[in-house]
């Protein structure tokens, strides 16, 4: 379909239709405008089901590709590692796996009978089969990675080198915003998803505090929850950062929804209580921004460097001066961490249990991680989460 022919429709659907989730009569005012445009396929900006997708392709007479299917096509796209490929593949087999019996519904129509089975029948349960292995394989691979992954997240926490996650809506500016912090060496282009893999970069402070930088994958609004999950990396990383850098495109045409999507996801993933930075970014394009977006937000240029000084300063006074009150019951054989909190943090009192040392006091917010295991709830815990 050449660039000439591409069109956007907005249609509205007053009731669904179970069959084509579209009323018909669209439909086939859809198959008119693709055929006068020659298109070869036509893209919806919703989730099909399998049938109402294969209604529409008879209707239509074209391939019709649903909002999930061209994310996962761009995923693919953007995939460079061999753990980002087996990410992506592994979303695509479960996008597939429930579409196989419309792929074979009509041979397996045929040749059927009391007692007997057609041989669409038979092949779908052979392609299940085939799904299902290689499912398992991809499961037994990305685990191997994720366990030398924990064991490098380890290592860092014995350095007790603070940890930041770049977070924000796709194309925002995060891997820049990582290079312009850092050395450099993140992939930088402007289109959706550039990043799937996440980067890891040190980051010096003022006073020489290293920090390691995290870039991750950009959200994006209606991203399908399985798809997130696809990139276990992405998310590990975040749920196991002291910090936050939310992102901010000022240039951007919806700001407001777009933080809105970034805060409802980071909730979806249960890491909505981790502090955070917002940075506005790209303000040689707009700028001052003013209050627009919150009077606490740092803002900035990854292109002239306008405020990444004020961003690091920042970033030092919440990493190693924000405190948070724990009560903690660290087990015996943790005793690493009985120091930590002694060396880090303030020591209100400590009582021994059958079940550890159980300390009552605060630490700096970038340790909360470490121990947050260990946390006593109810009445003996101390502070808020």
């Amino acid at each position: 379909m050449g660039a000439s022919s591409r069109r956007a429709r907005t249609l509205q659907v007053r009731k669904i239709n179970p069959a084509t989730l579209i009323g018909r009569g669209q439909a086939e005012n859809i198959a008119v405008e693709v055929a006068q445009l020659d298109c070869d396929a036509v893209v919806f900006d919703s989730d099909l089901k399998p049938r109402q997708q294969r209604n529409l392709e008879k209707t239509i007479g074209v391939k019709i590709v649903d909002r999930t299917a061209l994310i996962l096509d761009v995923f693919a796209h953007r995939a460079t590692t061999a753990e980002g490929k087996l990410q992506v593949e592994r979303a695509q087999i479960e996008y597939l796996l429930p579409r196989l019996s419309d792929l074979w519904v009509e041979f397996s129509r045929t040749g059927g009978g009391i007692g007997t089975r057609g041989p669409g029948e038979t092949q779908i349960e052979v392609d299940r089969q085939q799904l299902r292995a290689r499912l398992a394989e991809i499961d037994r691979r990305l685990e191997h990675v994720r366990s030398r992954r924990s064991l490098i997240r380890e290592s860092r926490k014995k350095k007790d080198l603070p940890t930041i996650a770049i977070v924000g809506y796709t194309n925002a500016g995060k891997s820049s915003l990582l290079n312009a912090l850092s050395e450099g060496g993140a992939y930088v282009e402007d289109k959706l998803f550039a990043t799937l893999d996440p980067l890891a970069r040190r980051v010096d402070l003022p006073d020489s505090q290293p920090v390691l930088a995290i870039d991750t994958v950009g959200f994006m609004q209606r991203l399908p929850t399985r798809l997130i999950a696809a990139f276990r990396a992405t998310l590990e990383e975040i749920r196991e950062a002291d910090l936050l850098l939310h992102v901010v495109d000022l240039n951007a045409p919806n700001i407001p929804g777009q933080i809105l999507c970034v805060e409802e996801t980071l909730e979806e993933l249960e890491v909505s209580g981790k502090p955070v930075i917002t940075v506005l970014n790209k303000v040689d394009l707009v700028g001052r921004p003013g209050e627009v977006v919150s009077p606490d937000a740092v803002v900035v240029s990854t292109k002239t460097g306008t405020g990444l000084d004020d961003l690091r300063t920042q970033i030092a006074a919440r990493i190693f001066r924000d405190m948070r009150e724990v009560t903690v019951a660290i087990p015996f054989s943790q005793g690493r961490l009985v120091d930590l909190f002694h060396r880090e943090g303030t020591v209100e009192s400590v009582e021994y249990a059958p079940e550890g040392t159980v300390i009552k006091g605060a630490i700096p917010t970038r340790l909360v991680a470490q121990f947050r295991a260990f946390e006593l709830t109810g009445n003996r815990r101390s502070g808020s989460p």
